[in-house]
């Protein structure tokens, strides 16, 4: 079984478009995407430097399309399940139908300004923890005043909270972390503090109208998957304020009996999760078109071996 999956915010390189702007139709459906946000995404995608598309509201936009033309590159695939890191969630959604691309781009869009604009309030950020363990770690954490903003499993997790409760943590570390990495964001992204950005988002939502998934979604929240497109798009917007459990993400890849997972464009983040915590799992990351001989033969031999285990079981 094939797992799609679309990595979240950070994931960005500058010019890590420009190779798949060589492919037919790349660029005028990036065009047309710009056009809808009023964006210019082959700019950002190309020619924009890490500062630029470190802004909250470039980033989100530009990952989901660079998702979008990615998975498409692809050709007809049909995955046993699909799911997205953080932002990457919004690709997800497109991947399994719930929403259209425009939809999709235009909500994005406005969850990254929303997201920057209550990153502005207060002074936030996130720091990745490097070792310890989870059960020590997150009590540790939550004595700090601070959120286990992205759990993230394969023993990383991501804090969340006031540059002075970020300041606490390097001071007084969790027993058995080595180190904690102060992250290059604009705040404190799923937690509390992105309160005002539920409520603009739950508004542009509302001028939505979603499909049910047509794949089985895997959502952040929980792990879960959710069989209404109601639901999947209440929880993007609740998912903004809430931590991302993508521990709980892998889990269910494994109950499902996941053999194989794809990361579309910029892949490599969870592509390196799974190795760690999916001891077995077959994974392929979408970095340029370079990478799709690749995966179209990863997906062919999923194909090969399901329709061998519906043969052996008839």
């Amino acid at each position: 079984m094939l797992v799609l999956v679309a990595p979240g915010q950070g994931a960005q390189t500058p010019g890590f478009l420009t190779p798949w702007l060589d492919l037919p139709g790349v660029e005028d459906r990036l065009r047309a995407l710009s056009a809808a946000v009023d964006l210019d995404l082959v700019h950002y995608g190309t020619k924009a430097d890490a500062d630029e598309i470190r802004d909250t509201a470039i980033a989100q936009p530009l990952l989901v399309a660079a998702g979008l033309v990615s998975a498409t590159a692809l050709g007809e695939v049909s995955p046993g399940a699909v799911a997205g890191h953080s932002v990457g969630e919004i690709t997800a959604a497109v991947l399994a139908g719930v929403l259209d691309d425009t939809a999709a781009l235009t909500l994005v869009r406005k969850r990254g300004l929303a997201m920057a604009e209550a990153a502005a309030i207060t002074a936030t950020g996130m720091s990745a923890l490097l070792g310890g363990d989870p059960e020590t770690t997150i009590p540790h954490l939550r004595k700090l005043g601070l959120t286990p903003a992205n759990v993230n499993g394969a023993g990383q997790i991501v804090a969340a909270g006031t540059l002075e409760q970020l300041a606490a943590l390097e001071a007084d570390k969790p027993e058995g972390v080595r180190r904690v990495v102060a992250l290059k964001v604009a705040g404190a992204f799923h937690t509390e503090h992105m309160g005002p950005a539920v409520d603009a988002l739950a508004e542009a939502a509302r001028e939505l109208t979603p499909a049910d998934p047509q794949l089985t979604y895997i959502s952040n929240k929980d792990g879960k998957a959710v069989a209404t497109g109601a639901e999947v798009l209440d929880r993007l917007v609740g998912q903004v304020a809430n931590p991302v459990r993508w521990d709980l993400c892998m889990e269910t890849f494994k109950e499902l009996g996941v053999t194989a997972l794809l990361e579309v464009c910029p892949g490599g983040t969870l592509t390196g999760l799974a190795k760690r915590a999916l001891p077995g799992v077959k994974t392929l990351a979408l970095k340029t078109p370079d990478d799709l001989d690749a995966a179209r033969e990863l997906i062919a031999a999923e194909l090969d071996s399901a329709a061998d285990a519906a043969g052996t079981n008839a």
